[in-house]
């Protein structure tokens, strides 16, 4: 096994033989837990090289380490730390290491920093989660070996994103959502998230307040927050995003942009009004109000033709569009957008080359691939298919087994349900015990601005296949307080 090179000082002047040296100097690095047990040493030749010896002087400290316990050889003639060690104390002297805690003051931590880890086997019911059991891997894989057969791929490149990306999503763009963008308006972003850090930052000023849906999608809000900006609920109610609030607030000057999710609202899944999208863009126009329009799921509607974006109606410059392929591909593959006004995008692009400097251009290629042989087109579709077929379980399951506890109208798009919870139900609780009976679910509190509890849960279905979702409902059910109505309300 090939192993790393392990600097250790030797001082020539001092009177211990060199062989007592090495052997002091590797076991500090393991009573320090600098080397693990189980971990390969240099063999002998390779330590003496590094460290200017001969090699009779490294086999004499490992001779004597051996001696101690300390290391120990397999059969395939390498030398290991013992494994029968046992772990470091801590403190212990040696190498030095990362402190428990800094030495410094730290600023606030980010609101909801950690994330849970679910225990094995649970179900995830939880909306925006797609599975990625569908993501064409064989051709993706087969996409991204050629691209690294492109050296110019490995190495540094435009901070914008791959040309041929940026091609390809423009044509999707005005193909399938309306959006007549050329590639030169486009940033290519590690995912959404990315997107809506790099707006704050390059497109606003600390102090600055933005206008963001009462319910809705809190890790965008942490990122503008983070940027230093304000974010200032507005409610939401069953025609989306109540627009008229905006003009007290854009005429007293406290907001200077709006966040909203205007397609499939996060996390209620209703559409914004056709009235308030124009009422929405005429503000932005006077206000000189940026709107950042996060499409995150356009791909899946599923009955009548999908709403176009604001930013096709936009003929003032105001909105910023960000969109992303984890929904429709794998969020693993991080590849988002932004796209917009050319010089609000060039803006962009110049903070992103002092954030990361660019992104995977390898996958970038990849993924344009897919996309230029039509490859993402066909699987778009096909999920479109599956996930309908998946909406429609789910929504037979609660009908059957939850419809005194839960009432919900079958959403038109999107990945989740949302669903009012019977009065008497407390859905914090209820959620709880879902996670102990093995399938996670998310109640109406954790998309509340405000923090405060709702009568709701959010239910997904893109993760889980037929069965699958039969299983979680399953669970659901018996999760429910004892005496807790099974049956008797509606789903439409």
């Amino acid at each position: 096994m090939r192993t790393w090179q392990t600097p250790l000082s030797l001082d020539r002047a001092d009177p211990a033989p060199l062989a007592v040296q090495i052997a002091r100097a590797l076991t500090a690095r393991i009573r320090a837990g600098a080397l693990r047990p189980g971990a390969p040493l240099p063999s002998s030749r390779a330590l003496a090289r590094t460290l200017g010896v001969h090699r009779n002087t490294v086999l004499a400290a490992y001779g004597e380490l051996a001696a101690e316990g300390w290391i120990a050889s397999d059969p395939a003639r390498a030398t290991l730390v013992s494994r029968d060690l046992p772990p470091p104390a801590p403190g212990a002297a040696g190498a030095p290491g990362p402190a428990a805690r800094a030495g410094f003051d730290l600023p606030p931590a980010p609101s909801d920093a950690t994330w849970e880890t679910l225990p094995p086997g649970t179900l995830e019911l939880l909306g925006g989660t797609p599975d990625p059991r569908l993501v064409p891997v064989a051709a993706l894989g087969s996409a991204y070996r050629r691209a690294l057969r492109r050296r110019e791929h490995l190495a540094y490149g435009d901070a914008a994103g791959h040309p041929r990306l940026r091609a390809a999503l423009a044509r999707m763009l005005g193909e399938a959502r309306g959006l007549a963008v050329p590639p030169e308006a486009i940033l290519v972003t590690r995912g959404a998230q990315m997107a809506l850090a790099l707006a704050g930052r390059a497109l606003l000023s600390p102090g600055d307040g933005v206008a963001v849906e009462a319910l809705g999608y809190r890790p965008a809000w942490e990122s503008l927050r983070l940027a230093g900006l304000r974010t200032v609920p507005v409610p939401v109610d069953a025609r989306g995003l109540q627009v008229e609030r905006l003009e007290a607030l854009a005429a007293a000057g406290a907001i200077r942009a709006v966040y909203l999710t205007p397609h499939h609202q996060y996390p209620t899944t209703v559409t914004l009004a056709p009235a308030r999208r124009l009422a929405l863009l005429e503000l932005a126009r006077r206000a000189r109000l940026l709107v950042l329009e996060d499409d995150y799921d356009a791909e899946f509607h599923y009955e009548g033709r999908p709403v176009p974006p604001l930013a096709s109606a936009d003929g003032a410059g105001v909105v910023v569009y960000v969109g992303t392929l984890s929904k429709v591909l794998a969020p693993g593959l991080r590849i988002g957008w932004l796209a917009g006004p050319r010089d609000a995008i060039a803006r962009l692009t110049a903070h992103r080359r002092f954030l990361d400097r660019q992104g995977d251009l390898a996958v970038e290629a990849a993924v344009a691939e897919l996309f230029e042989e039509g490859e993402a087109q066909r699987h778009a579709w096909r999920t479109r298919r599956v996930y309908a077929g998946r909406r429609e379980a789910l929504a037979a399951g609660l009908r059957a087994h939850l419809a005194g506890a839960l009432s919900f109208r079958t959403p038109a798009g999107g990945m989740a349900f949302w669903c009012r919870v019977a009065p008497g139900l407390d859905p914090e609780a209820w959620a709880a015990r879902a996670l102990r009976a093995g399938v996670a679910v998310q109640p109406g509190r954790l998309f509340a601005h405000d923090r405060r509890p709702r009568p709701f849960l959010r239910l997904g279905f893109g993760r889980l296949d037929e069965r699958e979702l039969a299983e979680a409902v399953r669970r659901l059910a018996a999760a429910l307080p004892r005496g807790a109505q099974r049956a008797g309300a509606s789903g439409a």
